[in-house]
């Protein structure tokens, strides 16, 4: 397989570092390396045994790329992609900036890899959150067609970076030190979150809604192509370091069985699905660094007919957002390949 010149932007930080490790253990052709990050502290990586040192993103030192994954912030790929891309170089972005941009696919490849096309380079990945309903359920919107989707959202701190990471370690430390949680300072969270939850992921918009429940709408919309689906979300965030979970009801356009929508579950491609009620997945047991989707207690709702009820477990860091991308670039090494190779 044609091998690719591949530049990470934002390979110093905490999802850099996991695609990083991705790129080399499912074995990616990577032929040259440019690892980068934001140039405002010295930083370095190490990849398949050889350390590199990261510099500031130029365009000319990206256009030495062939792919270029973005795990950076909305603006530096707002600055370099779309220019990247024009010039024929793929680019992969985990930022929120184009998933909902016309003409740019929001990809998730087990779910809408037919949308990568070799005469469309920017591509966009979908918000961690979502990622787990996406991919579970989308066997069953293809078959029975979903006409409503409730969500509960369970999110871990690593969502919001290395930093909040280590605001929950740091709040647990006092407590155990002190026998309290400490209070009344700025942080990553808008509240204590060692042995607290809170229901507001992003800040809020003049309806009350969060910014992560209207991402979830939105882009999972985009994702199924279906703009008529009726999504209504609450997002919560937990004291998890990683792993988000979903309890999700959800209603099907016509009577079905369980046995029916079990079997769909069972086929679902990239999910592992429990059927016994007490083998549930868990975010310390299976969104750990898993590179599929877990769901289990598939049940008939008791609130409207055709209604179900389903938990839903994966790693944010890896499917929902690293292993996603490089997934994406794998798809497009089998395009490039089928096509001959041709950029």
């Amino acid at each position: 397989m044609k091998k690719f010149n591949v530049a990470v932007v934002g390979a110093s930080g905490m999802v850099g570092g996991e695609l990083l490790g991705l790129l080399e253990s499912r074995r990616f052709p990577v032929g040259e390396f440019y690892p980068f990050n934001s140039g405002r502290k010295p930083a370095a990586v190490t990849f398949r045994g050889k350390k590199y040192a990261c510099a500031a993103p130029s365009l000319a030192a990206l256009r030495k790329a062939d792919l270029v994954f973005f795990v950076s912030t909305d603006e530096v790929a707002e600055k370099f992609a779309p220019r990247l891309a024009a010039a024929g170089t793929w680019c992969i972005d985990d930022s929120s900036r184009f998933r909902l941009a016309q003409g740019v696919p929001l990809v998730i490849p087990e779910v809408n890899g037919a949308e990568l096309k070799p005469s469309v380079k920017l591509i966009a990945g979908p918000n961690c959150t979502l990622t787990g309903a996406a991919v579970a359920l989308a066997g069953i919107h293809r078959k029975f067609r979903i006409t409503e989707l409730r969500l509960a959202t369970y999110q871990a701190v690593s969502g919001a970076g290395k930093a909040a990471m280590g605001e929950l370690e740091e709040e647990l430390r006092t407590y155990f030190r002190k026998g309290a949680v400490p209070g009344g300072r700025k942080g990553k969270f808008p509240r204590p979150i060692a042995f607290n939850l809170f229901p507001q992921v992003g800040d809020f918009d003049s309806a009350g809604h969060s910014g992560e429940e209207n991402k979830v709408e939105a882009e999972l919309k985009k994702i199924w192509g279906d703009k008529k689906i009726k999504i209504s979300t609450t997002a919560v965030r937990v004291p998890v370091l990683r792993g988000h979970s979903l309890s999700v009801w959800f209603k099907v356009a016509a009577p079905c069985t369980e046995a029916a929508l079990g079997k769909v579950l069972g086929r679902t491609r990239g999910l592992k699905f429990f059927r016994k009620a007490e083998a549930y997945p868990t975010p310390l047991e299976n969104g750990q660094r898993t590179e599929i989707v877990y769901a289990g207690r598939l049940r008939r709702a008791r609130t409207a007919a055709n209604e179900f009820q389903l938990w839903i477990v994966s790693d944010n860091l890896y499917k929902g957002a690293a292993l996603n991308s490089v997934q994406i670039a794998e798809s497009i090494a089998r395009i490039q390949a089928a096509a001959g190779g041709e950029q």
